[in-house]
């Protein structure tokens, strides 16, 4: 199978180089791509577990400084691997940095617009919509804690849609759930491009603060419990950059839980050939059986 070498959408304009670790990725192929909206990058892969179901869910949201260069293929052993220990993947494209669309409003746009079409999904692919967990890496960690964040958008958004699927827990794998605080450490992290400022857009008349839609810390609270697994050596989001936002989330009376492993960088919490994996899928699974349902 080839290595994955190149974006799966064309990207125009994003100076991001692609990290070993994203080139030497080699892609697992879904049960099914399905199609939540008309453009390139609007569409899932969905890997299915082999037995009838129903199954539990993850929302998977890759990431890769929000760029075009990176596409969901990079989380693909992930969902597969997961799938073979009884879980339904959604994992998750969208438009982004640098190609048509991407960015504010269209990146928040896809990511809502994916979570709602499981419930189209779910009669025919025998999926629990009771057992959903958000699962994101890196920048995706952001954008899996919106999709979850969405039933507190302000009524003036136009990313707020009525009935958002309900997702009661997120994992954030290395990344953050406070786009403001974070914003110059993950400059640093992405070839040094102020990338949060291109993804949540200018401010406008009704939006002066363009994180009040988009970070979900600005949101608090959010009825939602977090776990945030980052390494002790991960130099693209350190262990203190989600530091703010559990100490906020804790204020609000939200659960937010860190588990900071050792020996661990930024791609090891998804190498599903480091043994680091193995305990993060342990606790993936864990948050899905502490599920009312299970």
């Amino acid at each position: 199978m080839a290595l994955l070498m190149a974006a799966s959408s064309p990207a125009t304009a994003d100076p991001l180089s692609l990290p070993a670790f994203i080139q030497s990725i080699h892609p697992v192929k879904a049960d099914a791509r399905i199609a939540y909206g008309p453009g390139t990058s609007q569409w899932a892969d969905l890997y299915l577990p082999k037995d009838p179901g129903p199954h539990p869910v993850v929302m998977l949201v890759h990431g890769g400084c929000y760029s075009a260069s990176v596409p969901a293929e990079s989380t693909s052993q992930i969902a597969a691997d997961l799938a073979g220990h009884g879980v339904a993947v959604w994992n998750v494209e969208y438009r982004r940095l640098g190609e048509p669309g991407g960015g504010y409003p269209g990146t928040f746009q896809d990511i809502a617009a994916a979570a709602d079409r499981l419930r189209l999904e779910a009669p025919a692919r025998h999926l629990d919509l009771t057992r959903v967990v958000a699962v994101g890496h890196s920048a995706g960690a952001s954008l899996a804690l919106w999709a979850a964040s969405r039933g507190k958008l302000p009524a003036q958004s136009p990313l707020r849609t009525q009935g958002p699927l309900r997702i009661p827990t997120v994992i954030l794998l290395a990344g953050t759930g406070d786009l403001k605080a974070s914003a110059g450490v993950i400059q640093l992290g992405c070839s040094n491009v102020p990338r949060i400022n291109a993804l949540v857009g200018s401010p406008s008349a009704t939006r002066q603060d363009a994180f009040s839609d988009t970070s979900p810390r600005e949101l608090l609270p959010l009825g939602v419990r977090t776990v945030s697994i980052v390494g002790v050596y991960d130099d693209n989001y350190p262990p203190y950059i989600d530091l703010a936002w559990r100490q906020a989330a804790r204020a609000s009376g939200d659960p937010a839980e860190a588990v900071v492993l050792p020996d661990v960088g930024h791609y090891d919490v998804v190498a599903v050939d480091v043994p680091t994996w193995a305990i993060v899928r342990e606790r993936i699974l864990g948050e899905i059986r502490a599920l009312p349902g299970n």
